[in-house]
């Protein structure tokens, strides 16, 4: 299932029923320490009908001893054959996919009790919405809570601003949007949920839950690791979209400054000096993101850090003199 070519006009969603069947893809590879946790997640939320569906790419670790586990439970189904990568699998489990509302959970990350209860009721009191996401909660590689942090409302010039954004572990839409909008695009591979959730945006409402839905694992294997890659995905994506093109002066400026704001955020030289250039050029591109007080901060921060760097060493030979002078005598 690849992209759709755009732009194309709103959607018409068909009525839910009173019980909606909610399936979720889960893309898996060698995360045989998470997945029973990600599996457990879903089978104990409070809501049914609902449909798993794993796709795995022939892992080699202990992933399918941990799916075999399960048995023949009839709400999970799975699937462990090599593939292309996570765009693959992901693309391969949209053909899966049963029900009315569907979500994609990646396969070391969970949901938060009653989440998809809350999610069919919000699709249920929002008859236009496509897309309903929430906020996520950073855990550890243990589970451990780290952060918990509520995000802007949803408009897509907030999503572009980076005033909020669509986790996938906590995103819900329904499946007549895949009709319309195709799947993941092969050729951003580090980028495809973002990509697939502005495409929605443009063609149906967006509901923002208040609610925090899932819970986000944090761990060194994470594709959030690859700055780079994650920004020249995420630019290549804003330059070749259709929908971006075709909208409002005032989006496309907050999409194009937005691939400056996401080279801050993930940064991968780490240089204050190239976050204060991309926070130049956000506000350059769109007034309203211009912010002195940030570009000051990421000036200014390499020099403060060389004179802390100074003093410690000034203040290094200082106390050692007044050890050496307060020791005790030694007898004779």
């Amino acid at each position: 299932m690849n992209p759709i070519p755009a732009p194309r006009k709103p959607m018409k969603l068909n009525p839910l029923s009173a019980n909606p069947l909610v399936s979720i893809l889960i893309p898996s590879y060698n995360q045989g320490q998470f997945i029973g946790d990600t599996i457990d997640s879903i089978l104990q939320q409070d809501y049914r009908p609902i449909k798993i569906h794993v796709v795995d790419g022939a892992s080699t670790d202990g992933t399918l001893d941990v799916l075999k586990s399960y048995g023949k439970i009839p709400e999970l189904e799975w699937v462990s054959a090599p593939d292309k990568g996570v765009v693959d699998a992901v693309n391969k489990g949209f053909e899966l996919l049963e029900g009315d509302i569907c979500g994609i959970q990646s396969s070391d990350d969970m949901y938060l009790p009653g989440t998809i209860r809350s999610v069919v009721e919000l699709f249920q009191q929002h008859e236009a919405a496509g897309l309903v996401y929430g906020d996520t909660v950073k855990v550890d590689s243990d589970g451990n809570e780290i952060l918990r942090h509520h995000t802007g409302d949803f408009s897509l010039e907030n999503l572009f601003k980076l005033k909020t954004w669509i986790p996938q572990p906590s995103a819900f839409f329904r499946r007549e949007m895949l009709e319309t909008c195709g799947g993941w695009n092969e050729a951003i591979p580090y980028a495809p949920d973002t990509d697939l959730w502005i495409r929605m945006a443009f063609r149906a409402q967006v509901i923002k839950s208040a609610d925090f839905l899932s819970q986000r694992r944090m761990h060194d294997e994470q594709r959030d690791t690859q700055g780079e890659k994650i920004i020249r995905d995420y630019c290549l994506m804003i330059d070749q979209s259709p929908d971006i093109a075709a909208s409002s002066p005032q989006i496309q400026r907050a999409a194009r400054a937005s691939k400056y704001l996401m080279k801050i955020r993930y940064n991968p030289t780490g240089s204050d000096w190239r976050n204060a250039w991309n926070r130049f050029r956000a506000g350059q591109i769109s007034p309203e993101l211009r912010d002195i007080s940030g570009l000051l901060h990421d000036l200014l921060l390499p020099a403060r850090r060389v004179l802390s760097a100074v003093k410690q060493t000034i203040a290094k030979p200082a106390a050692n003199r007044h050890n050496k002078s307060s020791a005790p005598c030694s007898k004779p």
